[in-house]
């Protein structure tokens, strides 16, 4: 199976995502993260971050970077899961009009971001980066207010890592989780 529009468009609505491009590998898991928007937490340090305009928020102004600083390995690691494949099929996807990316500015530099799959009322965060304490942290509320705000059903995180939990994040059955997808991408 290969990285197409096509075929991403015709796997996210089934609950199921590229793992790996080399070989292209597809994943449902069981069970299944989300970020439940009714019940986004916010420390009140970060919100004291965010009210205090230490950063400045868009949407989908810097795709290319933010894929980008996604794709930068991690401390301690000299390769990133996102390879040319999965570059080259996200970007695709947001000239489609698919795939949305939720930035953080520190002046005029981008300091963090996320960016995921957008179809109907369904986002799937892929991925985020930071480069100052609490931008992608600060991104991340950005997004669930602003998905919320537009009437998201559906913050798919697919696995809850122990960032994401901070922030309310948790699992669900896969059943329940495809239950929750399908109304969600009409």
């Amino acid at each position: 199976m290969d990285l197409t529009v096509e075929r991403l468009l015709e796997a996210y609505p089934k609950g199921i995502f590229p793992w790996t491009e080399n070989p292209v590998t597809w994943w449902s898991p069981d069970p299944r993260g989300i970020l439940p928007l009714n019940r986004l937490h916010v420390s009140r340090r970060l919100e004291r971050t965010i009210k205090g305009g230490k950063f400045r928020f868009t949407v989908n102004q810097a795709f290319e970077e933010v894929i980008q600083g996604c794709a930068e390995p991690g401390p301690g690691r000299e390769q990133s899961w996102i390879g040319r494949a999965f570059l080259k099929a996200y970007r695709d996807l947001h000239e489609r009009g698919f795939a949305t990316s939720y930035e953080a500015w520190h002046g005029d530099q981008l300091v963090g971001g996320i960016y995921g799959v957008k179809i109907g009322r369904f986002f799937a965060g892929e991925s985020m980066f930071h480069r100052v304490r609490d931008a992608s942290s600060a991104a991340l509320v950005y997004a669930a207010r602003s998905l919320t705000q537009e009437g998201c059903r559906l913050f798919d995180l697919q696995m809850v890592t122990p960032h994401t939990a901070r922030f309310g994040a948790m699992e669900i059955r896969r059943a329940k989780y495809l239950k929750i997808l399908r109304p969600s991408v009409l």
